[in-house]
């Protein structure tokens, strides 16, 4: 007898249906075929023990299992309980026509039980479009795939419960996520406001104009001014996320297996802070079968990247392509992936080795070579993709005892939206544009209106510094971007000189 159950297999962040075909006939054999790997191979002792022990009988014949199509890749223990339902089906053990209209997924234990699976809601909103009536799934998993309305989400705990509901002897309540109430009641919570933070008026200034742009931006100052509690303050004063914006980072992180348990839907923008040993791979993405990396996780927030000389070079050069076309692509012999990689870029680092160098109160122990040695780590491609580079000093006891906090992230978001507002508007009629950050050099000539004076600025300081081209549009952009903040339609001289201020450090020690 054959019968078919459905499925899904993740390529990138979207899910692709796969059309699981179980037929039992007279032997004594059991196979899988079309392309599984080793995990869906050695499903078969999860499988038999899990019915066995579920006081199922299991058919004492030959079994051949096809996962269609058969040149896709189908990885993972997710496909525990579509084969399980399946082989039930096919032995007359469950009515093969209530499997049509349902996704079903889920790992099995050797009792039975249904663990967790990733990328529910990638499934979800594959199975919504293709027009199936519903989704069985480990109930863990259930509040994150009901933020897809117009589908069954049925959670189940064991595989019992699966059969018994598919032969309509017991009744499960779907699960049923409010996702307009759940998005708006935990929007906009932060762990940092700005207003905890004292003094470095200028770095606060610096980040305003950064996140209002979508712009990138390095810090650069002796340890403990202040660098890493500036950065995690960042996405409290980001736009608020759009609820497309959510689903869509929440998508990433579920198919990345880390969106945490009995959360059905990211509310806040994602602050990544990968440690300096991390491996290229976890960095931008990949493996035998390709998955988001830090970049990815970052999408549509921040990316924090503290101790900047220490991370390995080779990793650091690849993060200039991602900066540019905001995706990855990884290509692998038989299939590519691409993941979206839309992040600002915050980077920290010392002045030297010991962290003193230029510090008043504190003496370097650094040659001059060192010093040199330790900021060259950051080649020039790389900083000339980092917009705002910025000098921070320590604080003073004075200040550290006034304790006098700084204006609330309330207050800069408003002032962020409203100039964001700005750039939606200009960038209505552009599909890959949303921020000045993102303009390119055409973007530039027809977004960038700037005044004579300031023109003949901006000409002077670039035959000066000796900026490349790249390094020319960025202070162009961010010109733009301060622009906006001050309500100003027209880029004038106070815009660039500010913009250039924020590039004084490409001819010191790059």
């Amino acid at each position: 007898m054959l019968v078919k159950t459905y499925a899904a297999s993740i390529n990138g962040i979207d899910a692709e249906l796969i059309t699981i075909e179980v037929n039992l006939s007279s032997g004594f054999r059991f196979s899988i075929v079309g392309l599984p790997d080793s995990a869906v191979k050695e499903s078969q002792d999860r499988i038999t023990t899990a019915i066995m022990n579920s006081d199922y009988p299991f058919p004492r014949k030959q079994i051949v299992i096809n996962l269609a199509p058969a040149y896709m890749r189908k990885e993972g223990t997710g496909y525990d309980l579509t084969l399980a339902v399946g082989i039930l089906a096919a032995s007359d053990v469950i009515a093969s026509e209530a499997l049509e209209g349902y996704i079903v997924m889920g790992e099995l234990s050797l009792d039975g039980s249904v663990r967790g699976i990733t990328a529910s809601l990638s499934i979800a909103i594959m199975a919504r479009q293709l027009g199936f009536k519903g989704f069985i799934l480990p109930k863990e998993n259930a509040k994150e795939a009901a933020v897809v309305g117009g589908l069954d989400i049925i959670g189940v705990e064991n595989l019992t419960e699966v059969v018994e509901f598919l032969n309509g002897n017991i009744h499960i309540e779907k699960t049923v996520v409010d996702t307009q109430e759940c998005f708006f009641s935990k929007r906009d919570i932060f762990e940092s406001d700005f207003k905890e933070v004292c003094g470095q008026e200028t770095a606060k200034r610096a980040i305003e104009i950064a996140v209002a742009g979508g712009h990138n931006l390095i810090m650069i100052g002796t340890p403990g001014s202040g660098k890493s509690m500036l950065a995690k303050c960042v996405p409290s004063i980001m736009p608020s996320f759009t609820l497309d914006e959510a689903l869509e980072t929440t998508k990433i992180h579920s198919v990345a297996g880390q969106l945490p348990k009995d959360t059905s839907l990211m509310t806040t923008r994602p602050f990544r802070s990968p440690h300096n040993n991390v491996s290229g791979v976890a960095l931008l993405g990949g493996g035998s079968y390709p998955k988001p990396g830090e970049i990815s996780l970052a999408h549509n927030g921040v990316l924090f990247l503290d101790e900047l000389p220490q991370y390995n070079r080779a990793a650091l050069e690849e993060l200039r392509q991602p900066l540019e076309d905001h995706k990855i692509s990884i290509s692998r012999a038989k299939f590519s992936a691409e993941f979206p990689s839309s992040f600002m870029l915050i980077a920290a680092m010392n002045p030297c080795p010991c962290g003193h160098y230029g510090d008043p109160n504190h003496e370097c122990t650094c040659s001059q070579i060192e010093v040199q040695k330790y900021m060259s780590r950051i080649s020039g491609p790389l900083m000339d993709r980092i917009d705002l580079q910025v000098k921070i000093s320590p604080l003073s006891h004075k200040e550290l005892l006034e304790n006098k906090g700084g204006e609330k992230s309330a207050d800069i978001r408003a002032r962020v939206e409203k100039a964001r507002k700005v750039q939606q508007e200009r960038f209505k009629n552009e599909k890959t544009i949303h921020c000045n950050g993102q303009m390119e050099k055409r973007h530039c000539d027809m977004y960038c209106k700037i005044s004579t004076e300031a023109e003949k600025l901006l000409e002077k300081a670039m035959k000066k510094l000796n900026f490349s081209a790249r390094g020319y549009f960025k202070v162009l952009k961010l010109a733009r971007t301060i622009a906006d903040l001050a309500d100003s339609a027209e880029i004038d001289s106070t815009h660039v000189k500010e913009a250039l201020s924020y590039r004084s450090l490409d001819r010191e020690s790059w």
